[in-house]
């Protein structure tokens, strides 16, 4: 194999509309970065995934659609990479902030 190609690994699980579908994506999460020996990252990658499934599940997922949890270890093992994708109509936008709305 010709080493300048650039391996990954990836894992996706879709997930419906649904309260438990944010503990579902962490775990799946969980299981992913156990197999790819990020444990000493789990935390910080559970949270990713909470908060990101989480915002997609309340501002993008229309109802009878679901989200797009994606995780992604390229070849040499070094960087982790997470994905959550929404099914809504919208295009993401950069908001101006407006005082203390939880954008922290």
């Amino acid at each position: 194999m010709d080493e300048t190609m650039q391996l990954s690994l990836t894992r996706e699980r879709f997930c419906r509309r649904e309260r438990r579908s944010v503990g579902l994506a962490r775990e799946f999460a969980r299981e992913a970065v156990a197999d790819w020996g990020f444990g000493a990252r789990l935390d910080d990658v559970l949270l990713c995934v909470g908060e990101l499934a989480t915002n997609a599940l309340l501002h993008g997922v229309p109802p009878g659609r679901g989200y797009l949890v994606r995780l992604e270890v390229d070849a040499p093992g070094r960087t982790l990479t997470v994905e959550v994708h929404d099914s809504g109509e919208g295009v993401p936008a950069l908001r101006q902030p407006c005082g203390e709305s939880g954008r922290g």
